[in-house]
């Protein structure tokens, strides 16, 4: 055999050899319940701030850390549990003009993932910059949005595990730190003329959420 071969043989040997890259295929994640979300509206006069957490929000996302641009999923925020501090706000909040939240098809904020622009792989324990693309859906009127986001891919090592697994942790994990913004006009939603000092047409979403593998 000749010299020239057996160098193209040895080639060829090492790459079918040569073990995948992590994150080649694509995760299913599903919403942690230590992930929390917050609405906020600054207007002259006043700022007003709603959060909630656990169990309120759910959940998934299908993701190739290799290739994350490909990301799809949902995430649900059950409204009724929004609270800004002042009980008699947060009744206002759900009533019918504004969330309704009595209805049961407006009880739920949802985002769909339909894409993400992001350079390059996910690496474990770096934290990206990126954008997301999606649709976010509010009293039933859906609008599309870009948020901007920060993403962390995790891989927890075996020691890691062990001693985080009772908190929900698991292997493959990805923590996620969006900004987006809307209007109540968008949803449906009319802030009276009366009030534009004390509530403005401009909401800022937030949310941290820990997605971990199913």
């Amino acid at each position: 055999m000749s010299r020239s071969v057996a160098a193209v043989l040895l080639v060829a040997l090492a790459v079918s050899l040569a073990p995948v890259s992590a994150g080649a295929d694509p995760i299913s994640f599903k919403v942690l319940y230590t992930s929390r979300a917050s609405f906020k509206t600054d207007a002259p006069l006043e700022t007003i701030v709603g959060t909630t957490s656990g169990e309120a929000i759910t959940g998934s996302l299908i993701v190739d850390p290799a290739r994350p641009q490909g990301a799809t999923g949902s995430v649900r925020v059950d409204l009724t549990t929004l609270k800004t501090g002042i009980e008699k706000r947060d009744a206002d909040t759900r009533g019918k003009s504004y969330l309704d939240t009595e209805v049961e098809a407006n009880k739920y904020a949802v985002f769909e993932v339909k894409g993400v622009e992001i350079p390059g792989a996910l690496e474990p324990g770096r934290e990206t910059p990126a954008k997301v693309r999606g649709v976010l859906s509010i009293k039933g009127k859906p609008v599309e949005i870009v948020a901007d986001a920060r993403v962390t891919f995790l891989k927890l090592t075996s020691e890691q595990l062990e001693s985080t697994r009772r908190f929900g942790f698991t292997s493959d994990m990805i923590r996620v730190k969006s900004t987006l913004r809307t209007t109540f006009t968008d949803h449906g939603m009319q802030v009276p003329q009366l009030l534009f000092l004390k509530l403005s047409n401009d909401i800022q979403l937030e949310a941290e959420l820990t997605f971990v593998r199913q």
